[in-house]
């Protein structure tokens, strides 16, 4: 039975012809749908005024924050937004984590996705976009990532807030006895300048539900702006610091179970046989059972279910991908690469004629491997089941979609499945994933009534994860006699990562449109050619792969920025100088360059052994240049003395949070470009715990310089556009120390290694 898919069926396959991305719309005037849902959530005292924000009698805002925290500040992020119009005063705003609830859906994550350039505003992506929204409104699904979160919130989040102001506005001047023309809102409070009165929020809240708004308020300008731009304390900070936060590894329940499970080492094998005789007669284990294609212990703590479970003998039928290995897989790379079906993203002027007429033409095959997510905190989710419910909690990035698997695995309906979302260890796009609801909903099914927390082990993460795909990519870049590039030919081949996510949730669902993830940061990066063809081609493995922290960008950026850098070395031309070249028309870019250059000391000599590398990307809707300075000493070991990063992400909302983010960027990009390698060997994962799998160390780590570039643009997301420049600026420092061009990662394997663990 599979009843909640059957009921989404048509909204997953809009969503799949749309670019598989997972949102939906708001409404604001009047009575928002989604108010009843939070009114369902209110305490006595407490009155909601519209699906984001609750007051209370005291004054207390609650404001619904309707995506994940997993560190990168959206609880904070998202309440100023509302704070800002509301007029509250910060010091009286909370959050709460926002129900299930079609007002809630992210559109920016499905607009964000499709095939188009940030600039083009053509008529067939004008209407695609509009078209887009309009379908957007039909999904009714929450999701956080892209780097989407505060771009998504920036209209509406606001608008809730100043919907809840004049509301709010309106009855306090009727409790004051004035007109409402001669009110206004300051400090959480109703003010009447005339008379000098004023009625706090909490005194007014209540009458404030009754207020019917006839026309849609006014946004304050950027110059009445008090709270957007400054950096308040994060809202969930003190809980983190006073050990109150609850992540989904903390989850008590009473009567609770634990549970263990395997699954086949190699993807896509099965159950061949299992004996448990061992494992049942162990202390505290209640009972032993097959589940989602597995072996399930469940015991009465983790470590009895862990130490039963590597009792049970398994026997596994690996299939025809028991023998696959990284180096099959790239040599299919290889071999599709040529004969492969190609997707075109970018194809302008003739590449070829070019090519043939340069003076200079620079050829050069990059290799990036298989990336796992590494979240900090070990996979989890608890699951209670009865004959008529069930309810889960687990950290993760897509409530909606939890809710689903959870539903599937219960054989229920959606609406008897409760989903609690606890702060998150640890995203990266990894707790987008329904496995885990899955696995530890089917299991608790087998102990009706009692709730089981399922949680796999460091291994289990890193052997079942659903990976950053590996890719090849090639390139031609052609130069004229005087070093100037006139083609610019890439072709990378790689898995669907669109393809891949959507065929977990809803297999055969048909994929309409190109995967855009696959060659972002490849086809729409800034530069311009007169001549420039970017292709993609699908070569799908049976290793899983999904959304890892800024997806195909990760991958793109280093090889694109490398290339660039091997053109600039052929053409005998400073790095930066030659990207300025090519920025022409895209001041922005160029400015964000040129900020990372000054501040680096671009230019000014260093001593033997060090060098400095640059790397300019533009992703999320922000552009990102890193300038990273090494050296190389005479054993071969390697420090990262320092990174200069200059971000233009339109609007710094926070701009402490900015700065965090592209430092934390900074820290994950470095990690998997030293160390980051996933190996596939007999059809299964190689590397099975942090030894073999490594984390940058806190000795290794390099002094970070963040600098905020203001445009005013439209707003760019920072979770993410931090991560992919890095790894290609540590190779071109690399290779201006040493002469050194390194066009595989990780750096490790290629002799590079900080000196804290080489």
């Amino acid at each position: 039975m599979n009843r909640p898919f059957q009921t989404s069926r048509r909204r997953f396959l809009i969503g799949a012809a749309a670019g598989g991305g997972l949102i939906v719309g708001y409404q604001l005037l009047g009575r928002p749908a989604g108010a009843e849902t939070f009114l369902d959530m209110t305490v006595a005292g407490e009155a909601p005024l519209n699906a984001w924000v609750r007051i209370a009698a005291d004054g207390t805002v609650t404001v619904a924050v309707p995506r994940a925290e997993m560190g990168q500040g959206v609880y904070t992020g998202l309440a100023m937004l509302v704070a800002e119009e509301l007029e509250a005063d910060w010091a009286s705003v909370r959050v709460e984590q926002a129900p299930i609830d079609g007002v809630y859906g992210n559109i920016e994550i499905l607009v964000d996705g499709l095939p188009f350039l940030p600039e083009d505003d053509g008529m067939v992506a004008g209407s695609v976009r509009w078209m887009t929204r309009k379908v957007a409104g039909m999904l009714g699904l929450q999701a956080t990532g892209g780097s989407t979160t505060l771009r998504d919130g920036w209209e509406g989040m606001r608008h809730a807030g100043a919907a809840a102001r004049e509301m709010l506005i309106s009855a306090g001047a009727g409790k004051l006895g004035v007109g409402r023309g001669e009110c206004r809102a300051e400090k959480g409070r109703v003010v009447h300048p005339a008379s000098g009165r004023s009625v706090g929020y909490g005194e007014v809240a209540e009458a404030a539900r009754r207020v019917e708004l006839s026309e849609e308020p006014r946004l304050k300008t950027p110059e009445q702006w008090t709270l957007i731009g400054t950096s308040p304390a994060r809202v969930d900070i003190p809980a983190k610091v006073d050990g109150s936060a609850e992540f989904g590894i903390d989850i008590r329940r009473p009567d609770m179970l634990h549970a263990a499970i395997a699954t086949s080492p190699v993807f896509g094998g099965t159950l061949k046989s299992y004996d448990a005789t061992k494992a049942k007669a162990m202390s505290g284990v209640v009972k032993v059972v097959e589940a989602a294609g597995g072996v399930a212990v469940i015991a009465d703590n983790t470590w009895r279910a862990r130490q039963a479970l590597d009792a049970v003998a398994i026997e596994w039928d690996s299939g025809e991908n028991g023998t696959v290995t990284s180096e099959s897989i790239f040599a299919r790379f290889a071999r599709d690469h040529d004969e492969g079906d190609i997707d075109t993203h970018r194809d302008d002027g003739d590449v070829e004629e070019a090519l043939a007429g340069a003076a200079t033409v620079v050829e050069a095959e990059y290799r990036v491997p298989y990336l796992a997510h590494a979240c900090m905190e070990p996979m989890n989710c608890t699951a209670l089941v009865d004959d008529h419910r069930a309810e889960i909690w687990t950290g993760n990035q897509a409530p909606p979609l939890m809710r689903m698997a959870a539903a599937e695995a219960a054989d229920l309906d959606g609406d008897d499945v409760t989903v609690h979302t606890p702060f998150l260890g640890g995203g990266f796009g990894r707790r987008s994933e329904t496995d885990l609801a899955f696995q530890a909903t089917a299991i608790a099914r087998q102990v009706p009534g009692r709730p089981v927390k399922l949680t796999w082990s460091r291994e289990d993460d890193m052997r079942h994860d659903m990976y950053r795909p590996a890719a090849l990519s090639r390139f031609r870049i052609g130069l004229d006699a005087a070093g100037a590039p006139v083609a610019w030919s890439n072709r990378i081949v790689s898995q669907s990562v669109v393809a891949n996510f959507m065929g977990r949730l809803m297999p055969g669902a048909p994929m309409l449109l190109k995967d855009k993830t696959t060659a972002e940061g490849a086809f729409d990066r800034p530069y311009e050619f007169a001549n420039q063809r970017v292709e993609h081609v699908v070569s799908e493995t049976h290793v899983p792969v999904g959304f890892w922290r800024s997806v195909g960008h990760s991958l793109n950026a280093f090889c694109v920025e490398s290339a660039m850098d091997e053109a600039a070395h052929a053409a005998k031309a400073d790095p930066v100088a030659f990207r300025l070249a090519l920025l022409k028309n895209h001041p922005r870019a160029a400015r964000v360059l040129q900020t990372a250059a000054d501040a680096a000391g671009w230019g000014t000599p260093l001593p033997a052994g060090r060098g400095r590398g640059v790397a300019l990307h533009r992703s999320f809707g922000s552009t990102v240049a890193e300038i990273a300075e090494v050296t190389v000493r005479g054993d071969g070991t390697l420090k990262v003395d320092r990174v200069v990063c200059a971000v233009d992400c339109g609007r710094a909302v926070q701009p402490d949070g900015v700065v965090a983010q592209m430092e934390s960027g900074i820290v994950y990009g470095m990690t998997a470009a030293f160390y980051g390698a996933i190996d596939i060997v007999d059809g299964a994962v190689a590397q099975g715990n942090f030894p073999d799998y490594e984390m940058l160390r806190l000795a290794d780590m390099p002094v970070v310089e963040t600098h905020i570039v203001e445009s005013g643009e439209p707003l760019g997301g920072v979770g993410e556009p931090g991560t992919p420049p890095i790894a290609a600026a540590l190779a071109n420092a690399i290779f201006a120390a040493t002469g050194n061009r390194i066009r595989t990662l990780p750096l490790q394997k290629a002799g590079f290694a900080p000196a804290g663990v080489a």
